[in-house]
């Protein structure tokens, strides 16, 4: 039998807070609510939930800074955010923090529990998929999800890794964005695909594939061996890269 996942709620908002217990808790999740950010912090070392939603208005600290600590102290935890920030800037910097989706509010239930699932879903590697791969100097192992770079480990959050799989899996071949959007995060997937490209960008920089990202730096893709290439308004490609 299927172990229940359990789900964080950090909101300082009690009719909120108690609206989303009662619907995650009709959909058969274990949930806990934590009302501050210094509570979510216990909460999480106490007992590791599979997802955390995230207010950012917290009465003892900024979302974003808790979002940011509890995506680099526990690895592989998911974190979406639930807030009434709208701006494009806020998105970003949540998706910055760490955060796999961002949600605002007023928000409609039927599509945040859609996007929970998606983010809870265990997906099988497909047939051939389950086997470590190589593309150049990175090797990458879908059944521990560990990535290696030229033998030296790269810690990766659970949305990059997926992002960097399909890549590679395509190395040399474009992978649309809505192919991308559809297998990373989700078929139905509702809102902007800007998190696609925050994500990439959080690849580049931990591939130190800053090819034309960065102005006035001295690095390039064949330092490395690879290359994320960007094809405006159609996806990504993986590329091998000459090195020296």
């Amino acid at each position: 039998m299927a172990q229940t996942q359990r789900i964080l709620i950090v909101e300082d908002d009690d009719g909120i807070a108690a609206a989303l217990v009662r619907a995650l808790t009709a959909q058969g999740y274990d949930v806990d609510r934590a009302a501050t950010g210094t509570r979510a912090r216990a909460a999480v070392r106490e007992a590791m939930p599979d997802l955390v939603l995230l207010d950012l208005g917290l009465p003892d600290s900024d979302g974003l800074d808790v979002c940011r600590s509890l995506t680099s102290d526990h690895a592989g935890l998911r974190v979406l955010v639930l807030t009434a920030r709208v701006e494009e800037i806020d998105i970003v910097l949540g998706l910055d923090a760490g955060a796999i989706d961002y949600v605002t509010k007023p928000f409609r239930l039927a599509e945040l529990l859609a996007r929970i699932r998606a983010h809870l879903r265990v997906v099988s590697p497909a047939p051939g998929r389950d086997a470590e791969f190589a593309v150049g100097p990175l090797t990458l192992d879908p059944a521990s999800r560990r990535v290696w770079l030229d033998g030296t480990e790269i810690g990766l959050r659970a949305k990059e890794f997926d992002l960097l799989a399909e890549l590679m899996a395509n190395a040399g071949s474009v992978v649309t964005r809505e192919d991308l959007m559809s297998r990373v995060w989700d078929e139905q997937w509702f809102g902007s695909t800007k998190t696609l490209d925050v994500h990439v960008a959080h690849l580049r920089r931990k591939l130190g594939d800053r090819f034309g990202e960065m102005a006035g730096s001295n690095a390039s893709a064949s330092d490395i061996g690879i290359r994320i290439t960007t094809l405006r308004g159609v996806g990504y490609r993986l590329d091998e890269t000459p090195t020296e």
